[in-house]
């Protein structure tokens, strides 16, 4: 009998993460269901979920595994850091050149941003601008001469960093050279967001930056939230990967923005 090759700790995640997909598209799956979908053992599946639920990124009871409301899952870091991996380190990959030495830099909060933060290491006398306590915390660590501002408010657990007046009071008085973000939902160039808190830091990063660079992954096409704020015309360019619908550039380019499209590496197993 040939022993089973040991999986690489990043096909377990890759798993983990198809795992939490199926768990959120179906609301609650029988775990015998899901071993057997996975084609996995059940003592596997108990793992897998343990991790996850450890995590709390779904919640495993008797003999089930049950999702997280869907607007939790939308927004909250825990969710998100994890997706897209490949196409976020492709789209992060296509700015370190238009981050200048000296340069003020506004980055949100999305985990889009995060994998650019060893790159800007080996950018000089860099000042980043932020509302995300786990891009300062990420900075710090991997990047510690670059010059951070971490944006106070209101502290919101769910996506480690701060909304509120104090953020967009503080965002007045600040200009940037520019400023790096991505979006929760995009429908024929619209911009949608399912909490107005994150909209009004949007807006406020945009008034205050000398250009603004739009990243999204394409699973964040197609779709819409709650709040609607503006378009992609209020970007300079948007940088997505090649996975994105065709209907969905044809509308950016027709609102007469440049848009980049980048390809995704497989990550390595």
């Amino acid at each position: 009998m040939t022993a089973r090759t040991r999986l690489s700790q990043a096909a377990v995640e890759e798993r983990r993460q198809a795992v939490l997909r199926y768990v959120a598209d179906h609301g609650e799956t029988r775990i015998d269901d899901l071993a057997r979908h996975f084609n996995v053992s059940l003592m596997t599946m108990h793992r897998d979920l343990d991790d996850l639920a450890g995590r709390h990124l779904l919640r495993k009871e008797r003999g089930r595994a049950v999702a997280f409301p869907a607007l939790t899952m939308e927004t909250a870091t825990r969710f998100r850091e994890n997706s897209a991996l490949a196409a976020k380190n492709a789209l992060c990959a296509a700015v370190v050149g238009r981050i200048t030495p000296g340069s003020t830099v506004l980055m949100e909060d999305s985990t889009t941003l995060f994998p650019l933060v060893p790159a800007l290491a080996a950018v000089d006398q860099l000042h980043v601008v932020t509302n995300s306590v786990g891009l300062a915390q990420r900075l710090g660590s991997a990047a510690p001469a670059v010059n951070v501002t971490l944006l106070g408010g209101h502290y919101r657990g769910d996506f480690n960093s701060c909304t509120g007046p104090t953020v967009t009071r503080a965002l007045a008085q600040i200009r940037a050279d520019l400023a790096l973000m991505s979006a929760t939902a995009v429908l024929e160039g619209r911009l949608f967001h399912p909490l107005n808190d994150y909209v009004e830091v949007k807006l406020a990063m945009l008034a205050s930056a000398e250009q603004a660079l739009l990243l999204v992954d394409h699973s964040k096409f197609g779709k819409t939230a709650t709040y609607a704020y503006g378009t992609v015309a209020d970007y300079h360019t948007v940088i997505t990967d090649t996975g994105t619908p065709d209907t969905e550039l044809a509308a950016i380019r027709d609102l007469e923005v440049p848009v980049e499209t980048v390809e995704p590496e497989e990550l390595a197993l």
